[in-house]
């Protein structure tokens, strides 16, 4: 009995000195104490972990029997007692973790635990590490309070043989998955083959794809068969498509999209779906001061000289005929394939102005315009079908001598007049202002006015010939230069003078008259 004791004591002395302070054993939870959680660590005495290297969540998962890891921090001979630290377990073998991940160059999970200057503190497995700002992400951080509690991937770039310099990178680890996608991208990549991609900047010349980690550039005349003004219209950053590879230069690694050559190119049988005389439908997609563009399909889009919008000579802007997205009927005029051009025009789906003149219109009748153009011999009249009518000088007034019209009408001014000619297939039109009233010098004038009456005159213009006067403001009369009191330059127009009419030619339509010599009765 007594040998037998003491190979048992025997047998606890040698377990005991296999126990050294520092190692790391695994454990099962044997109870939990207030201060302590007991662990079987498989020797003669249980150990002791302190409670606090627990979290409130470790403990309500911690059950009896649960295995933990734990380290050798201290133990008694006498008492036979042994104190462990999970914590400690933990740093150490992370420690461990860390310098295996620095020499292969692998990956470890961490979380970012704190701000601090210029970055960031993460815990990996217990060991604080630091994270510069610049090596989070390979764009820069906006808002860095809202990366603390963010778990990942990173890289160790350095540390230092006690490990209390660790230096990590996520951006490293971005950078690298960034390479990679691009390297096979560009293995596979091939001219003449569509892709997906997704639009990463819009500007004035193209849209930039990116196909993953590459990007290319699809210039703007690449975009529509169409013609565009801005990229913008057609896409809009963040959009996926697809498009086509019009170019690969492996060397520069630069990629040139196309996508309107996803559809054939419509101006192929152009001559064939237009003809010239068809007459069409399409929508006012933009203006210039010399036409409108008239889309007839996606890609192909005709131009309405200003010239062919409406029978008036003297066109508007175009604007002024059409709007930007109206649906407008019109004829084709000509086609070019080969330079991609098409005249249409609408002009010619209306009536002729003349020809509704010649109906409308005859010898005799009223019409009703405005003035649009003043020459030296005349006025242009516009009626409402848009065509010019002249009033000759000699026909504004049945008794005054004109000038120049400007002396009597202002452009724009509106007003009547009878139609003395109508020649629509020569398009000219004679009006007459002086006619809508009978000629006074058939009845009026030899009535009110006799050879020998005194009469008051307003002085117009002097000339050579005498003075050129007003009789009581309303038909004109010739003072000669023999007849007049004084010297010519002793008048001025406007001066208010009596004469004598001495002379009456009706036929003519002259009055003469003195201021010397009243005719005898």
């Amino acid at each position: 009995m007594e040998v037998q004791n003491n190979d048992l004591e025997q047998l606890y002395a040698d377990t005991f000195r296999g126990i050294e302070v520092g190692s790391i054993l695994q454990g099962k939870v044997v109870s939990r104490k207030a201060d302590s959680i007991v662990v079987d660590i498989g020797y003669k005495s249980e150990g002791f972990v302190p409670i606090d290297e627990f979290t409130q969540e470790e403990l309500s998962d911690l059950d009896t029997g649960a295995e933990i890891e734990v380290l050798v921090a201290g133990m008694k001979d006498s008492e036979g007692t042994i104190t462990l630290s999970k914590r400690r377990a933990l740093i150490i073998k992370s420690q461990q973790k860390i310098q295996d991940a620095y020499k292969e160059g692998s990956l470890v999970d961490g979380k970012i635990i704190e701000k601090t200057k210029g970055g960031f503190f993460v815990d990996i497995s217990g060991v604080r590490a630091f994270l510069p700002g610049s090596q989070y992400d390979v764009k820069p951080v906006k808002t860095s309070d809202d990366l603390i509690g963010k778990t990942g991937k990173f890289k160790i770039l350095k540390l230092n043989n006690k490990l209390n310099n660790i230096i990590v990178s996520r951006r490293v680890i971005i950078e690298e998955e960034k390479k990679q996608k691009k390297d096979e991208v560009l293995s596979v990549l091939k001219e003449g083959e569509l892709v997906k991609g997704r639009v990463k900047n819009i500007t004035d010349y193209g849209v930039f794809i990116d196909i993953g980690e590459v990007d290319g550039l699809l210039h703007i005349s690449d975009i529509s068969w169409g013609r565009i003004n801005h990229p913008s219209e057609v896409f809009s950053v963040g959009e996926e498509l697809e498009v086509l590879v019009l170019k690969f230069d492996k060397d520069s690694e630069k990629v040139t999209f196309g996508y309107k050559q996803k559809k054939s190119d419509p101006w192929l049988n152009v001559e064939e779906k237009y003809p010239e005389g068809k007459t069409i439908e399409g929508k006012v997609v933009s203006f210039t001061d010399y036409g409108a563009f008239i889309e007839l399909e996606e890609g192909v889009e005709g131009l309405v000289h200003v010239t062919e919008l409406d029978w008036n000579p003297k066109p508007k802007h175009p604007s002024k005929y059409i709007e930007s997205g109206d649906l407008v009927d019109a004829i084709v005029l000509k086609v070019d394939q080969k330079e991609r051009r098409i005249s249409l025009g609408v002009k010619q789906l209306k009536p002729k102005p003349w020809e509704v003149v010649a109906e409308k219109y005859s010898v005799g009748q009223k019409v009703s315009g405005k003035v649009r153009t003043i020459t030296d011999f005349g006025i242009f009249v516009e009626v409402p079908e848009n065509v010019d009518a002249l009033v000759h000088i000699s026909d504004i007034s049945w008794t005054k001598h004109i000038k120049h019209p400007s002396e009597v009408f202002k452009r724009g001014q509106k007003l009547e007049a009878l139609v003395l000619s109508l020649e629509p297939d020569k398009e000219r039109m004679s009006l007459g202002i002086k006619q809508m009233e009978p000629d006074p010098w058939l009845n009026d004038i030899p009535e009110k006015l006799k050879i020998g009456e005194e009469v008051k005159c307003k002085v117009l213009r002097i000339s050579e010939h005498g003075m050129f006067v007003e009789i009581d403001e309303w038909v004109e009369g010739l003072i000669y230069a023999s007849e007049i009191v004084k010297q010519e330059s002793e008048y001025k127009e406007g001066d208010t003078i009596t004469a004598w009419i001495i002379r009456m030619d009706l036929e003519q339509r002259k009055i003469g008259l003195s201021m010397i010599n009243k005719p005898q009765d």
